[in-house]
């Protein structure tokens, strides 16, 4: 990895003694060193954001103290070294009240000390910029149609939805069947927001014991229970000023729901063992592939916490309705895949995509994962076919035919009918999910090749 130049500004009006720095710093070739002589001209380029600034305690146009409050003002994460001809302790600790980073007093040894001060330094700021990039990196792969790919009608209204979500702090619902890509939203919400420099703290409700989920969630001090040898800093901490993502929020116990509730509305919570009150800062995200309504009248959720929770509420669609979209996600697993496992790339051929098109997903999009990874590894050449695709689950073809013996056009008709069928003959929507033509579709109308009305024989198909 390359190594990230570190920017030194040296402000000091001796001439002779801020090139003996400048020459002695720039011997680093990671050090990219500037010299002002004076306050205004250092000032006209503080944009500019240094790393460092070594500053002299007397200048012609300012005095030391008060460049050390606009440094901090229009650059607070640079790092600040006073030096000094002041020997006086009192001066230094009132530097160091100000926010200087270091004191260093002019004397023989000052190039030496200045170089351990930085060098000591850097690990820090070069640690703070590697954090940054990640960061950015993070919001770049979370970007919405990066995260998450489709084209069809119902994907871009959960686009729209999800936009509207990061730029106001509202609590978000995110509600799909297993495997549509629920927590990939809350991430690319969280990660598209005010709140993404700070944690996004995931939490699989179901994936912890009921016992412990109060602990997990509030955290606990040292003692309140048998085996709680420390204390403990629960997830709502963990995500203060960030996003807290309760996944499975639906199989949470009805007990433990009214102590969530209580902290949503106070906005507070006292660990497990302890009266403190600990304020909160927390953007909420919960998901579930149950119907909560449903699980409200069995008596098994709280009506007030659902309401609570509700919010802006997104509806992933199954992968069976999202049309052409199962082959755009298809093609961005096999290039994964292939990328991971250094392997050629591969395409897949006609009938491969129609045996996927045909297929219902009951698992979704990681069901589609699984399948279309294995295939790679079946495949011995640059391309998938029909046999590379296997699935093993069974009465879950959209079609009763054996589709193996179908042709391109058969296949076509069979599936413009399918989906005409489940979207009320809407022509224009069904154009727009397999990402076809609409003339194309009225063509086969006129001809008869399909029907404005639910076809229950499936069987006898025009050539």
């Amino acid at each position: 990895m390359k190594q990230e130049l570190i920017s030194i500004f040296i402000v000091d009006d001796d001439a002779v003694y801020s090139a003996v720095l400048g020459h002695f710093l720039s011997l680093n070739p990671d050090f990219q060193v500037r010299k002002f002589s004076t306050a205004r001209e250092f000032i006209n380029s503080i944009h500019e954001r240094p790393d460092i600034v070594t500053l002299d305690y007397s200048l012609p146009d300012i005095t030391g103290d008060h460049l050390l409050a606009q440094i901090k003002e229009l650059s607070p994460n640079t790092k600040i070294i006073i030096i000094s001809g002041q020997e006086d302790i009192k001066v230094a600790v009132d530097f160091f009240k100000k926010g200087a980073d270091d004191y260093i007093v002019k004397d023989a040894d000052t190039q030496e000390r200045l170089w351990l001060a930085i060098r000591n330094m850097r690990e820090n700021i070069t640690l703070k910029k590697e954090i940054l990039s990640l960061q950015q990196e993070v919001v770049k792969k979370y970007n919405f149609q990066k995260a998450i790919i489709g084209n069809s009608p119902a994907m871009k209204q959960v686009f729209s939805l999800m936009e509207k979500a990061a730029s106001a702090n509202i609590t978000i619902s995110v509600t799909g069947e297993t495997g549509t890509g629920k927590d990939l939203v809350a991430k690319a919400v969280h990660f598209n927001s005010e709140r993404k420099k700070f944690p996004f703290v995931p939490v699989n409700v179901a994936a912890i014991p009921r016992d412990l989920l109060e602990s997990e969630l509030f955290g606990h001090e040292k003692g309140s229970f048998t085996g709680a040898i420390n204390r403990r800093i629960g997830k709502f901490e963990e995500a203060n000023k960030g996003t807290l993502f309760l996944d499975e929020i639906g199989e949470m116990d009805i007990n433990m729901q009214a102590k969530l509730l209580r902290v949503l509305q106070e906005q507070e919570l006292s660990r497990v063992g302890s009266n403190e009150l600990i304020k909160l800062n927390v953007r909420i995200i919960v998901a579930t592939h149950r119907n909560l309504a449903d699980q409200i009248k069995k008596g098994k959720f709280r009506e007030d916490l659902y309401y609570r929770l509700l919010g802006l509420s997104i509806k992933l669609p199954p992968l069976r309705e999202r049309g052409n979209d199962i082959i755009l996600i298809a093609k961005h697993f096999i290039d994964q895949f292939c990328q991971e496992n250094n392997l050629p790339r591969k395409n897949l051929d006609v009938e491969a995509k129609k045996k996927l098109m045909l297929y219902s997903f009951p698992g979704n999009i990681r069901e589609l994962k699984s399948i279309v990874e294995l295939a790679c590894v079946m495949s011995d050449t640059e391309e998938i076919n029909n046999e590379h695709i296997q699935i093993h689950a069974q009465g879950n073809n959209l079609f009763n035919n054996n589709t193996d013996t179908l042709t391109l056009k058969q296949f076509t008709t069979q599936l413009v009918q399918h989906y005409l069928d489940i979207n009320d003959y809407d022509v224009l929507k069904v154009a727009d999910k397999l990402d076809f033509g609409k003339s194309t579709i009225y063509r086969m109308i006129k001809n008869n090749e399909i029907k404005l009305y639910r076809n229950t024989d499936t069987n006898n198909i025009h050539d």
